[in-house]
């Protein structure tokens, strides 16, 4: 009984540490036309961390194929449901048919444990092509995509770094890789890194392969469990063909974050500081705005995460806020500042305090909750009569002087340049130095009195001519200034034929103060201003655009020739009618 009992647990055994090794042997599609690439992937998964693989992979027989690359990667993490310990083995072999019609593959063969495991064998279907296109397609499929990610196991809303490669026999193929897209998908966010390609390694894959990089990004997951990251497209770009290419996907394993969260935690992960303060000095009235800024500093998913707000109150209401940020890539994640700019408006005198929500993250390092103090802004309301008497003379005389230039300004004179900023302290200083202005000039008046008194009587009487009004002399000052714009334009064309980008930007930036500078504006923000005062709103609207979409061309990591083309006749139509 002892022995059937023995002879039962060593048949359950086996058939259990049986089901605990995977392995497969796929390609991407079952039928092929011609010489296209067969991506032929194994996967080995080990289920158990007492399972060892004793011997390679032995590959069927691959005589009717020319092997023309390879790849292996091993991940290992924890599976959180089983708590065992799963390792993957992939290989990838990149083959080219040497025949066509219905070619076999075998099994793979790999032993484990004492034990040997291999894969069906399956039929593929290569079909004829026309020959005169073969060549072309040997060429365009000759050209991979690669997704790295070295760590697989993180927290929800943790990064990790992905790396895309790109991969070819002929390293000519590297440089028509173009417009890559980065995946998209509801339970990830990705950011980009950089798109900057690397140096060329002539020897990957066994050294059948040039590679570079061409792609650095971060994933964020925000769901706990499997993730699978899509895979990454680009387009190859020859003068007669564009085709498409994808890369590989990658799973992650994705650790819920730890239990015990405190209310005020949201969704920050990483390491993060919180601070509260007033941008302006200016005394606070009662029922006036004044503006607030909640700043968010630190590392992690900065980009991604609620930001902690303004805890209502009934001393003051605020409204949704404005935000700004200044964010770029770190060594964790997202690094930099966030600003939130609220608009809040006082309700009682006195001493009032505002104070930001409750705010806590997740540290990854620490594996532990931080909360985060609320902090306080402290500040003392006036009403407006107490705002009025509190006011000097000077600070009075500078309030009048800035409304009349405020009023009066044209686009001929810049008066806001003239307006007079607020002091705390009466400088004496100054005062003396106007009063020295302001006697010189009178001293110099009565000069100039004396000496045209003394012309008068032996100068000849001579009629005046008409000097003209503003508005005339203004034109005549703007088209001694215009300047003839077509040859800028000839120039961007040639720029642009030239592929000479960075020189084609700075002389639009050229251009477009030379024609500002004709109409006596020193900023776009003003010319804005002015072409909705004088050209018409459209004109305002399509100048705006434009700038804008100069910026999105000018700092885009892959220019394309089509959008160059476009913004080229977008500037040409435009500046022509503005400078009619």
């Amino acid at each position: 009984m002892k022995q059937k009992l023995i002879y039962i647990l060593l048949l359950f055994t086996s058939i259990i540490s049986y089901g605990q090794v995977n392995l497969s042997l796929e390609t991407d599609k079952s039928e092929y036309n011609g010489r296209d690439i067969i991506n032929l992937t194994i996967v080995l998964e080990l289920n158990g961390g007492d399972l060892e693989q004793q011997s390679v992979f032995q590959l069927p027989d691959l005589s009717k194929f020319t092997i023309i690359g390879s790849g292996s990667v091993t991940n290992s993490f924890m599976d959180p449901v089983t708590n065992t310990v799963i390792t993957e083995k992939i290989t990838r072999l990149a083959l080219e048919p040497k025949k066509k019609g219905k070619i076999r593959i075998g099994s793979v063969l790999v032993t484990v444990s004492n034990k040997i495991y291999k894969t069906e064998p399956f039929e593929i279907v290569v079909k004829d092509i026309d020959k005169k296109s073969s060549v072309h397609a040997a060429a365009q499929n000759d050209v991979f995509l690669n997704m790295e990610i070295e760590d697989r196991e993180v927290y929800q809303n943790q990064p990790t770094i992905a790396v895309l490669k790109v991969y070819s026999r002929n390293m000519d193929n590297l440089r028509k890789v173009k417009n890559i897209q980065l995946p998209e998908q509801g339970n990830l966010n990705v950011h980009p890194v950089h798109f900057r390609k690397s140096e060329i390694d002539p020897s990957d894959m066994g050294g059948n392969m040039a590679s570079q990089v061409i792609a650095v990004f971060m994933v964020f997951p925000n769901e706990a469990g499997y993730v699978e990251v899509p895979a990454v497209s680009a387009s190859v770009n020859t003068l007669a063909h564009k085709n498409k290419i994808l890369s590989n996907k990658v799973r992650l394993n994705v650790k819920k974050l730890p239990e015990g969260s405190p209310e005020s935690f949201k969704n920050a992960v990483g390491n993060f500081k919180v601070d509260i303060y007033c941008p302006t000095k200016e005394k606070a009235e009662v029922k006036k705005p004044m503006h607030v800024v909640v700043k968010v500093s630190g590392e992690g998913n900065l980009s991604d995460m609620k930001l902690p707000g303004i805890e209502a109150s009934p001393d003051y209401e605020f409204f949704n806020p404005k935000i700004t940020s200044k964010v770029y890539p770190g060594k964790v994640g997202m690094k930099g500042e966030i600003f939130a700019n609220y608009i809040v408006i006082p309700k009682k005198l006195g001493t009032i305090s505002i104070k930001t929500e409750d705010f806590s993250f997740f540290d990854p390092g620490k594996k532990e909750y931080v909360e985060v103090p609320s902090e306080y802004l402290t500040t003392h309301t006036f009403s407006h009569e107490q705002v009025l008497e509190s006011r000097t003379t000077v600070e009075k005389v500078n309030e009048y002087t800035n409304n009349f230039l405020e009023t009066v300004n044209t686009p001929v004179l810049k008066t806001n340049s003239f307006k007079v900023k607020e002091k705390n302290k009466f400088n004496w200083n100054v005062l003396f130095v106007n009063a020295v202005i302001l006697l010189s000039l009178l001293v110099a008046y009565l000069l100039f009195r004396n000496w045209q008194k003394k012309r008068s009587l032996v100068t000849k009487t001579t009629s005046s001519e008409s000097l003209g009004s503003v508005a005339e002399t203004e034109e005549e000052i703007r088209t001694m200034l215009k300047t003839d714009i077509t040859d800028y334009f000839n120039y961007l064309k040639n720029l642009k034929e030239n592929n000479d980008h960075a020189k084609f930007f700075e002389t639009v930036e050229e251009l477009d103060a030379e024609v500002r500078n004709q109409y006596f504006q020193s900023s776009s923000k003003d010319f804005i201003q002015f072409l909705e005062n004088y050209k018409g709103s459209h004109i305002a609207e399509e100048y705006r655009k434009l700038s804008q979409k100069i910026q999105v061309e000018k700092y885009a990591p892959v220019k394309s020739e089509e959008g160059i083309d476009e913004l080229f006749n977008t500037i040409v139509n435009l500046y022509s009618s503005i400078s009619k």
